[in-house]
């Protein structure tokens, strides 16, 4: 069974957190508010955080931005996974992927299907990385938001967690680029 290895010391990582909203400001993001408030209380640091409208140039912008950032671990998106015309957020994430996590978009939807049921097949949450830093979108709603982080982030976040996590991974994810 999964479990945190408690006799590991804990390693927080960087985290930014992108808002992608035709109409959200820094007053009103409900789910980057929760989304930096669950990475803090966990232990991570927040290191940067934007709102960004509902334009796949302005997302892949802003992903390759952090993506070229040595401090950006990971970047945690909410908003535009829907299957609305202005819903752009997976096209602009796999534009930058350089591998999928295709796991953390099929746990969401298993996860979010014991909430809300077959409403979840119009999330398309995905995940990937690029350059070292580890991308994961999901829905624009601040419930969505902390099932994704509780229910898969948390623990695939913290070096402690066994039987494998992401932050182990860390050190190997740009092997790819070094010469042979």
């Amino acid at each position: 069974m999964p479990k945190i290895d408690e006799s590991r010391p804990f390693l927080a990582v960087n985290v930014a957190i992108l808002t992608v909203s035709d109409t959200r400001t820094e007053a009103d993001d409900r789910s980057g508010d929760t989304l930096a408030g669950l990475a803090a209380a966990d232990g991570h640091r927040v290191v940067a955080r934007r709102i960004v409208r509902d334009e796949q140039a302005a997302i892949v912008a802003q992903l390759r931005e952090w993506i070229a950032d040595p401090a950006v671990d990971v970047v945690v998106s909410t908003g535009g996974t829907g299957v609305t015309g202005r819903d752009v957020t997976p096209e602009a994430f796999e534009s930058v992927f350089e591998k999928r996590i295709d796991g953390f978009g099929e746990l969401f939807r298993w996860l979010s299907y014991a909430k809300i049921g077959t409403s979840t097949i119009q999330s398309r949450a995905t995940g990937g990385v690029a350059g070292g830093t580890y991308l994961f979108a999901l829905p624009g709603s601040p419930g969505a938001c902390r099932d994704g982080w509780e229910g898969i982030l948390r623990a695939q976040l913290d070096n402690r967690h066994r039987p494998c996590n992401l932050v182990e991974l860390m050190p190997r994810l740009l092997e790819h680029q070094k010469a042979s």
